[in-house]
């Protein structure tokens, strides 16, 4: 099974709101959060830094959010800023503005009043890795029809370490609507401390943990409604589509998509007054402060034909920080 959320998401459609970087609760050895984002107060939507509610409406503008996914660190430690990020962008984008939260303490009834009225749909629950297997009896059991009493969408959300069948328990209660399982991934944040808790990269991977995921897809994959994400389906997937539907929304007329979502143009430092003289069309070039951003192809072209001396060619992802993937030198 798939959720609302989850689809939207694999179309590249789910903005990703990162409201808090504080999680007081515990350290857990997997936390991914790099250092830029781990005990801030900084607010960023996608990779934007946010210092204005119309950078977060911008940047859903930008890639014609479908929905929203609020995370952190802890968004219910900052829950002021949680609800009102949810209250702007249910008043700008209407109730078909699909929002899920990720958290990892329970919260309680007030809170999921409080989160259900700013216009929060879905609420994914990461309990505590040590406490796996004895959630019955516990506040994660209660909160979990709490928050269905309150409007709320609750499932879990958890990291692909272990399989563990008390997950499906809570599915088959009626307690949960869905459980996903992301695989174990490594990250620049959790590199070291992983490694010293025993884990190590699957051979050949860039991120994916070495280990659990044939027992979890046994113990727990035949279920209707868990839903296993795999880093390869993140990255290939997930990812590419939502820099796909940026690009669309950002290019310029020169500017050429790739396959992955990154755009290409061609980048020179010569006089903007030999494009005039030569007749290019205003469409396929720009003049920035101190160069010409050009279509690659003509760049080209035109070094060949030796109307230019040098340039290069620039991919770039079509992100706010537009970082840039690979320089390729013309002359």
């Amino acid at each position: 099974m798939i959720s609302k959320g989850c689809e939207q998401c694999a179309k590249g459609g789910k903005m990703v709101l990162f409201v808090y970087g504080y999680c007081d609760q515990r350290d857990c050895f997997y936390c991914p959060l790099g250092e830029n984002r781990k005990n801030v107060t900084d607010v960023y939507a996608n990779e934007r830094l946010v210092e204005s509610d119309d950078d977060v409406l911008t940047e859903a503008h930008r890639m014609d959010a479908l929905g929203t996914s609020i995370t952190g660190g802890e968004p219910q430690e900052a829950l002021g800023r949680t609800c009102h990020y949810l209250e702007l962008l249910k008043a700008e984008f209407g109730e078909d503005h699909h929002t899920h939260l990720y958290t990892g303490i329970t919260g309680g009834r007030e809170n999921m009043r409080r989160l259900s009225a700013a216009g929060l749909d879905e609420i994914r629950f990461h309990p505590p890795y040590e406490q796996w297997g004895d959630l019955h009896g516990t506040e994660w059991e209660d909160i979990l029809y709490v928050a269905r009493e309150e409007g709320l969408t609750p499932a879990f959300e958890i990291p692909g370490i272990r399989a563990e069948p008390e997950f499906l328990e809570f599915l088959d209660e009626g307690a949960a609507e869905f459980c996903n399982v992301n695989e174990f991934e490594m990250s620049q944040g959790n590199y070291r401390r992983m490694q010293a808790e025993g884990f190590e990269l699957k051979e050949d991977h860039m991120s994916a943990v070495d280990g659990s995921r044939e027992d979890i897809l046994e113990t727990m994959g035949d279920h209707e409604k868990v839903y296993f994400c795999t880093s390869v389906f993140k990255d290939a997937a997930q990812h590419r589509r939502r820099l796909k539907r940026m690009a669309r929304n950002v290019r310029r007329e020169f500017d050429d998509i790739t396959d992955d979502g990154t755009l290409v143009y061609g980048k020179t430092y010569a006089d903007p007054e030999r494009f005039e003289a030569l007749g290019v069309p205003d469409e396929f070039y720009t003049v920035k402060s101190d160069h010409v951003e050009v279509a690659w192809w003509l760049l080209e072209e035109m070094i060949e034909d030796g109307d230019l001396e040098k340039g290069e060619i620039v991919e770039q992802y079509p992100t706010y920080d537009g970082q840039v993937v690979e320089r390729t030198p013309l002359a």
